[in-house]
């Protein structure tokens, strides 16, 4: 079974996102989030968070890119748990018990997207706002393989 995890290039993610996503933390898409905005609620950072931020389950921070690895079930069903907990501490949810099925359903959507990929695979998401709702799309940028050559020196120490 494969999720994706938070990764960093560069430090773009601290200046764009009103709270970045931490390296290394199981993501999901989170689109979830701009459910209920309008056009009018999309400006600044949130407007960013919004274009092309997936959602991290730990820190409930933003980040631009992620790459798919493998989970373990214990750590699925932690995810599920928190992401639970994150759905009655701010959206409301009656209890963790009433949001579990939402949680487990975004967890395994995110699953099976990663699904396809092979581990390394760096995934982007585009969202738009469209008459029916929120739209995502999703991108894959494949790992490239390196020759040796690209990183052997050669030469004589003797020279």
């Amino acid at each position: 079974m494969k999720l994706a995890r938070a990764i960093h290039f560069d430090e773009s993610d601290t200046r764009v996102f009103a709270k970045p996503a931490r390296t290394g933390e199981w993501c999901i898409a989170g689109g979830f989030e701009f459910s209920n905005f309008g056009e009018g609620d999309l400006v600044g950072k949130t407007r960013q968070a919004f274009a092309n931020g997936w959602l991290g389950v730990e820190t409930f921070g933003r980040v631009t890119f992620v790459a798919v690895t493998r989970i373990e079930d214990a750590e699925r069903e932690a995810l599920i748990e928190g992401l639970s907990q994150h759905f009655v501490d701010i959206y409301g949810a009656p209890s963790i018990e009433a949001a579990r099925g939402v949680a487990q359903a975004e967890i395994d959507e995110m699953i099976d997207l990663c699904e396809e990929f092979d581990p390394n695979t760096v995934l982007t998401v585009a969202r738009e706002l469209t008459e029916a709702g929120v739209k995502e799309a999703f991108r894959a940028i494949e790992g490239q393989t390196a020759d040796l050559g690209q990183f052997a020196v050669h030469g004589d120490l003797d020279e």
